[in-house]
């Protein structure tokens, strides 16, 4: 029967390889989409790191690439970053309109994707626009409250909790 120390010790070796084997050409960090993106994990995992690429996206943008889902991110090379870097700003030509985060924009009226900082700035405008037009929307974000009915009574409210408080004796 196996000791349990040794298999966990065997565990521990898989999870993260050590620093002898990965090489002189190893990149512990990538830059893409302005954000780090860790060399340590998987290609497709390390995508997620960026904003606007979720998992189904990073997987589509390896098979755009012909890159391995599974290999390290760190083991690329510089033409195949600057390859990756490409394919994320190509993404919305290369894929169906459904799997686009911003479809029929309102203010170009395109289909696009939106990654990195575009994600936040086109939320706030999207945000500002609402309080401007003062519907529903834009007052319940305009004064913090919860925005898709939710409840507002009981949950998510902010400052201090009180309770009931008790006679004193």
């Amino acid at each position: 029967m196996l000791d349990t120390v040794s298999v966990n010790l065997e565990l521990n070796d898989m999870a993260r390889p050590k620093d002898e084997d990965l090489g002189d050409d190893f990149s512990y960090i990538l830059r893409m989409a302005d954000t780090d993106m860790d060399g340590l994990k998987p290609l497709a995992t390390a995508l997620t790191s960026v904003k606007g690429v979720g998992q189904r996206t990073a997987v589509q943008i390896c098979k755009n690439t012909g890159f391995d889902p599974f290999r390290l991110a760190g083991f690329l090379n510089l033409e195949q970053q600057e390859e990756l870097r490409l394919a994320i700003e190509s993404y919305a030509e290369t894929v169906p309109v459904w799997m686009l985060n911003r479809q029929r924009d309102l203010e170009t009226g395109n289909e696009i994707h939106l990654t990195g900082q575009q994600v936040r700035f086109t939320l706030n405008d999207d945000i500002n626009r609402l309080r401007t037009m003062k519907c529903y929307r834009g007052v319940r974000h305009a004064s913090g409250n919860k925005v898709r009915g939710q409840r507002g009574r009981s949950n998510g409210r902010g400052g201090l909790t009180l309770g009931v408080s008790r006679k004193k004796e």
